[in-house]
């Protein structure tokens, strides 16, 4: 696995550690709101698929992947895309950990989705919740719920998925380096995928070098800094509105939003950018006949700040909670 670097045009996949190739660019389906859950979302699902897009990032938590999948067939039965054009990724939720209940997660998703297999199936957290029909399991004083389940466990159900075909790969989110180490001393099916997220606050050189090293491609989420997160404050610096940001737009011709995803690209991540507004879909895609100077590049590295829009710090209690051991030196939500 490479970097990309020059223009985009010369490739826009990156090979898995298990020769399959992912997209480089893909579609982000996380925080729609409930207004967009329905012909909203599959309709976004329609235009990316027709824009160009071939990846799409899902899962069970999102609630929303019943109309994920009604996008999905739309395009299928309208020969838009075959299936194996397509890269399809779900996520096991906290509440699934148990090794006894890994598949009938996927099967879920899988159901929802109108498919027979995904391409990826990701563990979304290294934090195990109380299982039931609960997503977010609370106590009497409003504490979370936690189980037991040691995700190297979990990850051996997850091994499992792809024996049986309900999965090509396997890969995780949101754990840190401890956490990817006890994983790769046990697996036996390498993980392909490290989700985290990324941007220029939180540009994740160290987690990348790491991956890297160990034939893991990063998939960059909130590349644009996660501008619509229910929690911002109003008073919060947006990254969209970055002074930098503003200079590259005029020197490219091109919107923030672009020059974002650009930058990941540039990296050698993957980058999924979530919008369910046709315009932005397309306007997104629109960077692969056009690069930015390794100066620029550099610029835009200055900005960390180690700074991260998503956070789980109410979380930190749990004797798992994955931002113990991060590799910056300060993160902050």
């Amino acid at each position: 696995m490479v970097p990309m670097c020059g223009r985009a045009e010369e490739a826009r996949t990156i090979e898995l550690n298990n020769g399959m190739h992912i997209p480089y660019l893909g579609l982000g389906t996380w925080g729609q709101k409930k207004k967009s859950l329905g012909e909203q979302g599959t309709e976004a699902i329609i235009n990316a698929v027709t824009t160009g897009y071939r990846l799409i990032d899902c899962a069970s938590i999102y609630q929303n992947e019943s109309y994920i999948g009604n996008g999905i067939e739309n395009v299928l039965e309208n020969k838009i895309v075959k299936r194996e054009e397509l890269f399809i990724i779900s996520k096991l939720w906290n509440t699934f950990h148990r090794p006894d209940l890994v598949e009938e997660a996927i099967c879920m998703s899988l159901n929802n989705l109108k498919l027979d297999y995904l391409d990826c199936y990701l563990i979304h957290w290294p934090m195990a919740y109380y299982e039931g029909d609960v997503l977010i399991p609370r106590d009497a004083c409003g504490k979370i719920k936690y189980s037991n389940v040691d995700y190297t466990d979990t990850w051996r159900a997850m091994e499992n998925l792809v024996k049986i075909g309900l999965t090509k790969s396997i890969g995780f989110s949101n754990f840190n380096r401890k956490q990817i180490d006890r994983i790769l001393d046990i697996c036996t099916i390498h993980p392909v995928i490290h989700q985290i997220e990324c941007h220029p606050y939180l540009t994740q050189h160290k987690m990348m070098e790491y991956c890297r090293n160990n034939e893991i491609v990063i998939i960059s989420y909130s590349p644009l800094g996660s501008p619509a997160r229910p929690w911002a404050l109003r008073s919060e610096q947006r990254l969209l509105d970055d002074k930098m940001l503003e200079k590259l737009s005029v020197k490219y011709k091109k919107t923030p939003a672009q020059i974002l995803i650009r930058y990941q690209i540039q990296r050698g991540n993957v980058v999924i950018p979530k919008s369910v507004t046709k315009e932005r879909i397309i306007s997104n895609f629109d960077v692969f006949d056009w690069s930015l100077e390794e100066e620029d590049i550099k610029d835009l590295d200055s900005m960390n700040r180690n700074k991260r829009f998503i956070a789980f710090f109410r979380l930190k209690t749990y004797w798992n909670y994955n931002m113990k051991d991060m590799f910056e030196s300060n993160p902050s939500v």
